[in-house]
């Protein structure tokens, strides 16, 4: 081992807790455009695009161009004591981007920080709401949601989750919490009571392995939540942006939830999520009811005003779509020769290759992509998911080909 990498995955080791399990053969130092680079000097493509967090691209000159802007300035912080330029134009901003694709009405733009951060905002939000304005019984609002969903790592989300480790030792969980298999609507109408405030639901299940819903899955769910009186929350905080060959995962079924929880390539990098809504339903919030320090600071809502921009400009959807489409037929022709591989699951360019029960673990496959220069991750035993950055080339791509056919034929 390097000495260097050697001397940094030691002090890891030592100060570091143990809740991430990253490789020991590189530790990363810089990134450009979709490549990152170790402390040794190896180039490294990323599959991975920080689970969708640098869909952007590393070094995007108009995110960083912001970031120099507002840090001259000195104000990167405000703890929302007091109404802040750059808060407020983001706001704005976020809500003629959702207007502008297909969401229209969400003029209400909560910021927060990590995607998990506006999960629990949004639950907060959804309960209350139905207390004032379904008239639910004290303490007995319910939440629905999906089975082998991923919503983050705090309470709450976990009391959502159906993985057991994430739960394990961490009890007592978060009461009002109903499981349904992901894309079943008699599931999904037999679960809904009186108590019901909010059905929270990914369009797309990420962590669970890329599983797509059949076309019409969420026109289904909207009809459901309208003729019950639910709200219907979506989590498009991976999906979003133009992950999926669409700026919103939704938008492949033309509706609009009632509110829609972001994060991730929002901020071109940078730490910033919001939950986005109709003013009926968010203005159930009053003053001292919810809040976050860092919560749309002044840094990271210049740094996604410039995301936004850019996403406008350049249509990183447009691009998911195409290439997706590129990738996934040559995807399927490796498959179709490999021993290992048992599916090919992709919309737009987020992708996942299941594997076998009977070939190595996904992490395994990861392994030997990283060997060969190719940054991505699994999601549970037997799937390997990619999410480039949006910018990639199809030349980047057929690279990526080539080592995928090798790892897997």
């Amino acid at each position: 081992m390097n000495k260097r990498r050697q001397n940094l995955v030691e002090l890891a080791y030592k100060h570091l807790p143990r809740n991430y399990a990253p490789p020991d053969d590189f530790v990363l130092e810089k990134g450009s455009g979709c490549y990152l680079k170790d402390v040794n000097g190896n180039m490294h493509l990323d599959m991975l695009a920080c689970y969708s967090a640098a869909n952007a691209g590393y070094g995007n000159i108009a995110v960083i161009r912001a970031i120099q802007k507002q840090i001259a300035k000195g104000l990167v912080c405000n703890a929302n004591c007091f109404w802040e330029e750059q808060k407020i134009l983001f706001a704005r901003d976020l809500a003629e981007f959702c207007s502008n694709f297909g969401l229209s009405g969400f003029d209400i733009v909560l910021p927060m920080n990590s995607g998990a951060e506006a999960v629990e905002t949004a639950l907060k939000i959804a309960r209350k709401w139905g207390y004032l304005r379904k008239n639910i019984a004290a303490d007995k609002a319910e939440i629905i949601c999906c089975e082998n969903n991923f919503h983050g790592r705090t309470l709450s989300a976990i009391s959502m989750s159906t993985v057991a480790q994430y739960k394990n030792h961490f009890g007592p969980l978060i009461p009002g919490i109903k499981t349904i298999p992901f894309a079943d609507i008699a599931a999904l109408n037999a679960a809904i009571n009186t108590n019901t405030a909010a059905f929270l639901v990914e369009p797309v299940q990420g962590e669970g392995g890329v599983i797509i819903p059949p076309s019409g899955y969420l026109a289904e769910v909207r009809r459901i939540c309208n003729k019950s009186n639910v709200l219907f929350v979506l989590d498009e905080i991976q999906s979003g942006f133009g992950r999926t060959g669409k700026m919103f995962a939704c938008n492949y079924d033309g509706v609009s939830p009632d509110m829609i929880i972001l994060g991730k390539a929002l901020g071109g990098g940078l730490p910033i999520s919001a939950v986005v809504g109709r003013p009926e339903i968010m203005d159930v919030l009053k003053p001292g009811d919810h809040g976050s320090t860092f919560g749309g600071n002044p840094l990271s809502c210049a740094a996604a005003r410039a995301s936004l921009r850019f996403m406008r400009r350049y249509r990183p959807d447009r691009r998911a779509a195409e290439l997706g489409f590129y990738f996934k037929n040559k995807l399927k022709g490796i498959a179709a020769k490999s021993p290992h591989i048992k599916e090919v699951r992709i919309i737009g360019l987020w992708v996942g290759i299941e594997v076998h029960s009977t070939s190595p673990r996904a992490h395994s496959f990861c392994e030997l992509l990283y060997k060969e220069g190719i940054l991505c991750k699994e999601t549970r035993k037997y799937t390997i998911r990619m999410s480039p950055p949006l910018t990639i080339s199809r030349k980047e791509l057929d690279f990526a080909l080539e080592k995928i056919q090798k790892v897997f034929t």
